[in-house]
């Protein structure tokens, strides 16, 4: 009896699935042959409930395997050139160089991926799979329009036909014919079919022996079963519990697509990080979702500079780290799988011109290193004391020191009290209050 064939050969895993528990391991056991990972994966572990699982369930299962440092130079400079290097741990960096290696050996070389961000097409051909090799490298039909480029796509050499092919061919294109010809008589009778129905339903003498029912007969839509009130009331687009996974994928489909059963994927990757999954889509490896299915595109948000147009993926910046003006505005991107990065800004996007109406009052000196009380310069109310323009001064990084030190609030403590009732109440997220805050306009000059 024949083994079952797995639909991936070779998995590599981020920590985030791992800690998750998602997939399970059953689920990881049952669809790929080999579970991959690096030993600074598992020591990012330390919850004792996830480790306890991870040693007893998963590690029988797992490779613990590092890159080569010819192919960490490679993520590096890959990702540098993406913006993602920025934002990349060192575990992450070594998932992506264990994935690009594993690539290479198990599909003879770099020929499906890409070298740098925003090839058009790939590095090479498919390799001629030779009788020994058919079960290592992918076939060239694992290229397909997931994988090719925005224009035809490679033309490969075809093979010179012989009379016998020739003959064929001459008679799958007769027989199609022959079909197209009996589909449209088909179609014509059906046509004639419903015209006649159109015509008796017009009828007057046919239409008075229609009885209609009268007031006091039953309506037949109360004799609807209550199941199918249910189902339709389910089908007007509320989300309900019963419905909900189903329109969870629904939503998903746009993004993903189940793993062929016909062909066996070689290496594929699962992580949740945004920043690995747009490299990954961008060489060209392949990402998989929690519910094992391929990946084709990723949306997520980035900041952007509207001064100097510099992208950001470190979203808790405040200063674009080009010109240093606080003009970062948050934009969605996405990242298809030609590994073609987008940013998409809205048509009517107005910059706010909040806080032109009124100069700033002139800076007095001590104040950025609070010595200076309340009511003395600053304009009307000492406003403009402690206001932050720019990212390298003090009162910036003295703001950022004390919201970084801050402890915890714990909201059972009996001497707590709420924000609103003590007066202090910071900026949404913690960070510091950048210029002079949404009511700038109405200061005016003392």
């Amino acid at each position: 009896m024949a083994s079952t064939q797995k639909s991936v050969h070779t998995m590599v895993l981020d920590a985030g699935p791992i800690l998750k528990d998602d997939p399970t391991v059953s689920v990881l056991v049952a669809k790929c042959e080999t579970l991959v990972t690096v030993p600074s994966v598992l020591s990012e572990i330390r919850d004792i409930n996830a480790r306890s699982r991870v040693e007893t369930l998963l590690r029988p299962f797992l490779t613990i395997r590092c890159p080569r440092s010819e192919s960490i130079k490679f993520v590096i400079d890959f990702s540098r050139r993406t913006g993602d290097l920025s934002v990349l741990s060192k575990p992450d960096i070594q998932i992506l160089a264990l994935a690009y290696e594993l690539e290479l050996e198990r599909n003879n070389g770099d020929w499906r991926l890409r070298r740098t961000p925003g090839q058009k097409v790939f590095n090479g051909s498919p390799p001629k799979l030779q009788s020994d090799s058919l079960g290592k490298a992918e076939s060239a039909s694992e290229w397909d329009s997931d994988h090719q480029p925005p224009s035809d796509g490679p033309v490969f050499p075809a093979a010179e036909e012989s009379p016998t092919n020739a003959q064929d061919g001459a008679d799958d294109q007769k027989t199609d014919y022959e079909v197209s010809e009996v589909a449209e008589k088909v179609a014509e009778k059906v046509a004639e079919d419903v015209d006649n129905l159109q015509l008796e339903a017009s009828d007057p003498e046919l239409a008075s022996d229609i009885e209609l029912p009268q007031h006091g007969d039953v309506d037949p839509l109360e004799e609807m079963p209550a199941e199918l009130e249910s189902e339709s009331s389910d089908s007007d687009g509320w989300i309900t519990p019963s419905n909900l996974k189903k329109q969870q994928a629904k939503d998903q489909n746009a993004s993903t697509v189940p793993i062929s059963d016909d062909q066996v994927m070689q290496v594929a990757t699962i992580t949740t990080d945004f920043a690995m999954q747009n490299v990954l889509l961008q060489i060209g490896l392949n990402l998989l979702t929690p519910s094992l299915q391929r990946v084709r595109n990723i949306k997520t948000f980035i900041l952007r500079c509207h001064a100097c147009f510099e992208k950001v993926k470190d979203m808790n910046r405040q200063f674009c780290p080009r010109c240093g003006k606080p003009t970062l505005t948050r934009v969605s991107c996405s990242t298809n799988q030609k590994g073609e990065f987008k940013i998409h800004l809205k048509k009517s996007m107005q910059w706010n011109h909040r806080g032109d109406r009124y100069s700033i009052p002139k800076p007095v000196p001590g104040s950025a290193h609070g010595k200076v009380g309340q009511g003395k310069g600053g304009g009307k109310g000492g406003w403009g004391q402690g206001l932050i323009l720019a990212e390298d001064q003090k009162e910036y990084q003295r703001a950022v020191n004390r919201s970084n030190g801050k402890k915890e609030t714990d909201l059972m403590d009996e001497d707590y009290l709420p924000g609103i009732l003590t007066g202090e109440r910071g900026r949404a997220g913690g960070r510091p209050k950048i210029g002079a805050g949404r009511n700038v306009n109405s200061k005016r000059v003392a």
